[in-house]
C-alpha cells in the first residue's frame, strides 16, 4: 500500500502543468532515445495527466502532418480512448499495445516541439487557473461524453480535406482547459464542440456523404 502511494506522490511531482512542460518532457525523451514512443510520452508526462493526450493528438491533426490518410481516424482513436477512461473516473491513464508502441524518430520529435514552443509560450500566457470549479470532475466527465462524440464524427470527415481540424480544435481546447484548470477555455470548447458538430454535419450532408444511403433506398 506505502509503494502505491509513493508511486502516485512520484508521478503527481512530475506531472506536467503547461505546454511548456510538455514540450520539456519532449525534449528530454528526444536527447535519451533514438526513438520515441508513445509509451514513452506516457511515462513521462505521467499517467495521470490526462489533459496532454487530448491536447497533443488533436494538435497534430490540426498540423500539416494532420492530412496524412488515415492519421485523423488513429488520433481520434487514441483521444475516444483517453476520453472514455476520463469519463468512468479512472486515475492512471493506460493505452492499448498498438498505440503506445508507435514511434517516432527523436530528432522529428524534437523538431515538432521547437517549432511549437512559439505557440505555447502564448498559450501559457492567454489560458490560466480561471473559473477552476468548471474543471473539476463531474466538468471533466461531462467534457469527456462530448469528446467521445466529437470523435465519431472525425472518420467521415476525413473523407473532406481539412474537415477534421473542426472537431479537432474543439478537442484541443478541452485538453488545454484540462491541463491548466482553465474553467472558460472549457465554456469555449463547450460551444466550439456545438459549431464543430453543426457544421460538420452540413458539410457531410451538402457533399452527400451523409445522404447516399438515403438516395439508395429510395
Amino acid at each position: 500500500m506505502r509503494s502505491e502511494e509513493q508511486r502516485d506522490e512520484g508521478e503527481g511531482s512530475s506531472e506536467v502543468h503547461s505546454v511548456c512542460d510538455i514540450l520539456d518532457k519532449l525534449r528530454e525523451l528526444s536527447d535519451s532515445n533514438d526513438k520515441v514512443k508513445i509509451g514513452d510520452m506516457l511515462e513521462a508526462i505521467g499517467k495521470r495527466s490526462f489533459g496532454p493526450f487530448l491536447l497533443l493528438p488533436a494538435l497534430i491533426d490540426i498540423s500539416p502532418v494532420g492530412s496524412i490518410p488515415g492519421l485523423p481516424t488513429f488520433l481520434g482513436l487514441m483521444i475516444a480512448i483517453t476520453a472514455f477512461q476520463l469519463l468512468i473516473g479512472r486515475n492512471h491513464l493506460w493505452l492499448p499495445g498498438f498505440i503506445a508502441n508507435r514511434s517516432r524518430k527523436s530528432e522529428d520529435v524534437k523538431k515538432a516541439a521547437d517549432k511549437l514552443n512559439p505557440l505555447a509560450k502564448r498559450l501559457d500566457r492567454w489560458f490560466h487557473g480561471r473559473l477552476p470549479r468548471l474543471t473539476s470532475k463531474p466538468f471533466q466527465r461531462v467534457a469527456a461524453v462530448i469528446i467521445v462524440l466529437l470523435t465519431l464524427t472525425v472518420p467521415p470527415l476525413e473523407l473532406l480535406p481539412l474537415a477534421t481540424t473542426l472537431p479537432m480544435a474543439a478537442i484541443a481546447a478541452f485538453g488545454l482547459a484540462l491541463l491548466v484548470h482553465d474553467g472558460l477555455l472549457m465554456l469555449i470548447a463547450g460551444v466550439m464542440s456545438i459549431a464543430a458538430i453543426g457544421i460538420g454535419a452540413g458539410l457531410l450532408s451538402s457533399t452527400g456523404v451523409l445522404g447516399s444511403g438515403g438516395e439508395g433506398g429510395g
